[in-house]
């Protein structure tokens, strides 16, 4: 799946809950002529950017061309069940892709209006955050 070859730091803190942040990089379609854009904050995992992707090359049939315009680069650790507190940070579990609203998150070109969304909102099914289709 998606995770980082090499990481400077292999644990990250969490970070802190900013309420009603939105995106400021990753607005616009860059390289497709359409794309699904994020309307909610979230953590978006490998399994499920692997998921939506499996959706959209379905549905599309291997036509076109897919962009994925994200990466999950942020670390997750985990401790295991039972454990007393203490003994320290557990071990990195997996990774993820801290979404904001307003990201697009994939990009499709080369095929039709109807193939696009439809593969798109497929691919939103798959995501733990509303979308919105968008085009150019």
């Amino acid at each position: 799946m998606l995770i980082p070859k090499k990481v400077k730091h292999r644990k990250w803190q969490k970070g802190r809950s900013r309420k009603r942040q939105v995106e400021t990089r990753g607005l616009e379609l860059n390289y497709g002529e359409y794309g699904l854009k994020a309307l909610e904050p979230s953590w978006l995992n490998s399994r499920q950017i692997e998921a939506a992707r499996k959706a959209i090359t379905h549905f599309m049939k291997r036509e076109g061309r897919m962009w994925i315009r994200v990466f999950p680069d942020k670390p997750v650790t985990l401790r295991p069940p039972e454990t007393t507190m203490g003994g320290g940070k557990g071990s990195v579990d997996h990774y993820v892709f801290p979404v904001k609203p307003g990201r697009i998150i994939f990009e499709v070109d080369g095929v039709s209006k109807e193939i696009a969304t439809g593969a798109l909102e497929r691919a939103a099914y798959k995501l733990p955050f509303k979308t919105k289709v968008i085009g150019k």
